[in-house]
């Protein structure tokens, strides 16, 4: 990490182009597929909150857990823009954005790398390293960042 410092417990301002709540409306042959994820995002300054509602129509996980085959996942993190890719470190949360250490779907760390296919005032286009359908979100609500000092277990940790 030659070049970087410790990052205070304040946010930064985050990519201005991203500040908002980005909504996912479909996937790409969405009725074909086995299973699939509708993505929320809002960028608030440097911090990412997420919302997956997932989508399957096979149960591969435990009945109680299974929900008729709808479910939502949360995640909060922070991010940061190199190049045309977003980093993103954080953790999979409760509805209440708490962390989530154990239970039904995701926990632990959520740690997604994006690369910015394209980027507009009012949508953007991400492919996820480790997937291989891109996500195209439509903005639906601006959000201007004004930055505060960080909560929780979610802190960015380095400044390059």
């Amino acid at each position: 990490m030659v070049g970087c410092q410790r990052n205070s417990d304040m946010q930064s301002e985050g990519v201005k182009e991203l500040q908002g709540v980005w909504v996912q409306d479909s996937v790409a042959n969405q009725k074909a597929l086995l299973s699939y994820t509708l993505h929320t995002f809002t960028f608030r300054c440097d911090s990412l909150y997420v919302t997956m509602d997932v989508h399957a129509k096979k149960k591969t996980i435990p009945d109680s857990c299974y929900n008729n085959g709808n479910w939502k996942e949360y995640a909060k993190a922070v991010y940061v823009q190199r190049g045309d890719s977003i980093i993103v470190e954080g953790i999979y949360t409760k509805e209440n954005g708490k962390q989530k250490i154990s239970g039904c779907y995701k926990n632990g760390q959520y740690i997604p790398r994006f690369k910015v296919v394209s980027l507009s005032k009012d949508t953007v286009v991400l492919q996820n390293k480790y997937e291989s359908t891109p996500i195209t979100l439509r903005k639906v609500q601006d959000i201007t960042c004004v930055p505060k000092k960080r909560l929780g277990n979610v802190k960015s940790k380095f400044k390059c």
